[in-house]
């Protein structure tokens, strides 16, 4: 299974990849909606990135388990545009990526293939194990776990805060 993150605390339109972000204000009875709904779990792994961590470090109070950081759930890297507002990201830089969705980098970070085939090992890792386990994550790395093929209309739309996806 494989959660998003609960809402962060960053203004809407900002690119935040890797941007280490804390839990937005109130995000409370996101929280207990999130426990409520959860199976019983045989693990819990969670993105390094506080968005994730938070969120699974109470999961596993719940549950009786410690969370294990894994790098590999990590969102994207965004390179120079993490922490800019996508609209000052330079039109040529994002049809550039959307010319070369999978390959480009006009940010310097991290290029759509490569975020795919680290979430594809992690998920070829959790899958060999016994039980349900848990995957705190971000829409970045659930969407390339989700992708049917090369192009941007291959991947998944927009997932909810606290979203739960079984694979």
């Amino acid at each position: 299974m494989l959660m998003r993150h609960l809402r962060p605390e960053v203004a809407e339109g900002v690119c935040y990849g890797v941007t280490d972000l804390g839990l937005a204000a109130g995000h409370e009875a996101a929280l207990e909606a999130v426990l409520a709904r959860l199976p019983r779990l045989a693990g819990l792994a969670t993105s390094p990135l506080r968005r994730c961590r938070l969120l699974a470090e109470a999961i596993g109070r719940r549950h009786g388990l410690t969370a294990t950081r894994d790098p590999r759930l990590v969102e994207m890297d965004f390179g120079a545009w993490e922490g800019q507002p996508w609209s000052d990201i330079p039109r040529a830089d994002l049809d550039a990526w959307a010319a070369d969705f999978l390959h480009a980098r006009p940010h310097g970070g991290e290029s759509v293939a490569q975020l795919q085939a680290r979430t594809l090992a992690a998920l070829t890792d959790y899958r060999a194990r016994p039980g349900t386990h848990l995957l705190v994550t971000h829409a970045g790395v659930i969407k390339a776990a989700l992708a049917t093929g090369p192009r941007a209309e291959d991947w998944p739309p927009a997932l909810a805060f606290g979203e739960i996806v079984t694979i």
